[in-house]
């Protein structure tokens, strides 16, 4: 097993305005893959089909070596889930969902439930239609974490809260995968966020994978340049040109993939560079979604 999480080929269609197609996804074991998109880019309809919530029209999934759909039962066992919208009866109180929880979880640990629940600052006897957002939030991170899951998938698991509460909801997971080792997959929108807890990234837009790397190599390797006298025939390169836009006087270029000792190509094509400039997360991440919603507008690199 080669990835905790394993998405190849995937094609699913909802309606007649989206679609994943082709899809190929690999949350490595161990990790923390941060699966940024922007709103309707497919996120949470992969992850409804990585829980096997959703079937596909073609492709496989496979979590832990399982097979989704065929073994979703046992793969469940494994996997602590925190959906976009909150799935808990609301009739019940914070400790009676708990009890409920762990009845279906063989590896539900209490002490770390009752742990968490004081942490939390979460009243067992409130009933959870009374509870706030925040608190809520943060019940839905106890239950994932109180099973002792080797997979967290997370969608949007802050989405909401106010700072105080996503600093105690992500220190939660952050201890909770340190100790135990477990691989995560968590989407959002909070760009900076997933910048300083994920240490792989995959940036989605209109049911694509645009990118899927280390994310120090994303941090590092996505560039601006800024050049003159390229041709238009390229040789092979050494780098991903994402974008080539040539409506300025000077090219510029984006480019993942980037090493510093690749400069050495433009000298081979005769091509002046004037500025490589760097990108933080949230630039790379705009800047390969702008590029490629133009790439597929044109029909091709610019």
């Amino acid at each position: 097993m080669s990835g905790a999480i394993e998405v190849r080929g995937l094609h699913y269609r909802a309606g007649k305005n989206f679609e994943i197609r082709d899809l190929n996804l690999t949350v490595p074991v161990g990790a923390i893959y941060g699966f940024l998109g922007a709103n309707g880019a497919g996120k949470t309809t992969t992850i409804r089909l990585i829980m096997g919530l959703l079937r596909p029209l073609a492709g496989t999934i496979t979590v832990l070596g399982r097979d989704v759909p065929r073994e979703s039962p046992a793969m469940l066992a494994q996997v602590g889930f925190v959906p976009e919208r909150p799935h808990l009866y609301k009739h019940l109180t914070v400790e009676e969902a708990m009890r409920f929880h762990a009845a279906f979880h063989a590896r539900w640990d209490a002490d770390m439930a009752r742990e968490l629940r004081e942490d939390f600052l979460l009243d067992p006897s409130r009933p959870i239609a009374r509870l706030s957002k925040g608190e809520t939030g943060k019940l839905l991170m106890l239950l994932a974490l109180a099973q002792r899951p080797d997979v967290l998938v997370l969608d949007e698991p802050t989405d909401g809260l106010d700072p105080v509460v996503r600093r105690d909801v992500l220190t939660a997971l952050l201890d909770f995968v340190a100790r135990d080792g477990a691989s995560v997959l968590v989407s959002s929108h909070l760009v900076h966020e997933l910048e300083r807890m994920c240490d792989w990234v995959g940036v989605m837009d209109r049911g694509s994978l645009l990118a899927e790397m280390p994310m120090h190599s994303f941090k590092s390797g996505i560039k601006r340049i800024r050049l003159e006298n390229a041709p238009a025939m390229l040789p092979e390169m050494p780098f991903v040109l994402v974008e080539r836009d040539t409506s300025h006087r000077d090219e510029r270029w984006l480019v993942r993939g980037w090493q510093a000792p690749m400069s050495q190509y433009f000298d081979g094509i005769g091509a002046i560079v004037h500025e490589v400039l760097d990108l933080d997360l949230e630039e790379g991440f705009v800047e390969l979604l702008r590029a490629g919603r133009v790439t597929r507008a044109r029909g091709g690199v610019r």
